[in-house]
């Protein structure tokens, strides 16, 4: 199995693969991740090019592809797929659909799905003379890229240019998407389809830091009610009917807006920074296994819903600071919380970008939602990176 990829947050996926029986081998264009410490064996390619992809797997005469949790290597796993016949994702046509914000907003203004109203263009003149008809603020977006790279939001028209040049330039395929700022309570929500249908779900609170675009902790269970998550599901398996999605990881996020969910974001990989872990801690899930059986086209029968048990918090580890790291100090009344932590930073490394340098990854489990929700919040300072 070729994992496309290989960073920390992959890792679960690697080792689920391994525990399946596979010769399991990850690639990407950084060999100092660490995934690949984990990996059978690491080739370097860069994941997001579709032919680069194709011409290792051949190479390798691969018998199945996963995945990573970055969108660009789930276009190229469904493009490999595509090209060797293998089994387990969506055709590449529907992969750009779902990963290509322009087309997905299409999509989903096409059909009915609540998402934000917006447009996606190929030049700044047709994007300006579009802005000029909206209401402000607007967000500006490439349409291929996440974690807030590239993304702009803007108050007024005179701001336009300079947003859409910046996002212009961060695409690789060179669109835009201009649509309306939605405001309220930012979530996700993570289902696995089994032939068209949801089978299992999971809901988290989304906290924000330095970055407004970037998670930098998921919190569960969600805020949200039972109604809005069976919402979610039925606008979900209407989304997986109408594009005829093949068995595997359905996530979303979404901003709760007066009560509606709005959905911001689809993809069919798994989400970053060991998500897979927080649903494992919270359920008993071992969601990382029936993502890597899907994408190799194996029998998903036997995953059902499970509630969490307990309140788990996956926290991120960011600086507020630039410049060089001294230490890092957990404060007291978190430490009988953490139950796992994944750090890979080192004395004297260098912060040189407080909106996306992660220096690390801790589980917390929390006794009251309350406890949950004030602590995450103030995770920032609890969890605090000494820098000079």
């Amino acid at each position: 199995m070729l994992i496309a990829g290989g960073g920390y947050a992959d890792i679960p996926l690697i080792l689920s693969a391994k525990k399946l029986g596979y010769h399991v081998i990850t690639t990407g264009n950084r060999p100092n991740e660490l995934g690949h410490l984990y990996s059978d064996e690491y080739y370097q390619a860069d994941y997001s090019d579709i032919k680069a992809m194709l011409t290792l797997s051949k190479q390798l005469n691969i018998s199945a592809i996963c995945a990573c949790c970055n969108d660009f290597s789930a276009l190229s796993s469904a493009y490999v797929a595509e090209k060797l016949g293998l089994p387990g994702h969506d055709s590449y046509e529907i992969a750009k659909k779902i990963h290509h914000k322009d087309l997905y907003r299409q999509f989903a203004l096409k059909h009915n799905i609540p998402s934000p109203i917006a447009m996606g263009f190929k030049n700044i003149k047709a994007a300006i003379n579009f802005i000029d008809s909206l209401s402000f603020p607007l967000l500006i977006k490439p349409v291929d890229l996440t974690g807030g790279k590239g993304i702009s939001i803007i108050n007024n028209i005179t701001q336009a240019r300079p947003a859409l040049q910046k996002a212009f330039s961060a695409s690789s395929a060179k669109r835009i998407v201009v649509e309306e700022y939605i405001t309220g309570t930012r979530h996700g929500f993570s289902a696995f389809l089994l032939n068209g249908r949801i089978v299992f779900f999971f809901s988290d609170n989304e906290h924000y830091f330095k970055n407004p675009y970037l998670v930098s902790a998921a919190s569960t269970p969600s805020i949200v009610s039972a109604k809005i998550e069976k919402k979610l599901c039925l606008e979900s398996e209407k989304i997986a009917s109408l594009l005829s999605l093949k068995t595997g990881i359905f996530h979303v996020q979404y901003i709760l807006r007066e009560g509606e969910p709005v959905i911001i974001e689809i993809c069919r990989r798994a989400p970053g920074d060991l998500y897979l872990k927080l649903v494992e801690y919270s359920t008993g899930v071992l969601y990382s296994d029936w993502i890597v059986k899907a994408s190799a086209g194996l029998d998903c029968n036997g995953l059902s819903y499970v509630k969490p048990k307990g309140f788990f918090t996956r926290h991120c580890v960011m600086s507020a600071k630039l410049g060089k790291i001294t230490n890092i100090l957990f404060d007291s009344s978190i430490e009988k919380n953490i139950i796992e932590k994944l750090m890979w930073w080192k004395k004297g490394d260098t912060v040189t970008d407080v909106m996306t340098s992660k220096l690390g990854i801790v589980f917390l489990k929390f006794y009251t939602m309350e406890d949950m929700l004030t602590k995450t919040e103030q995770m920032q300072k609890l969890i605090h990176v000494e820098i000079e």
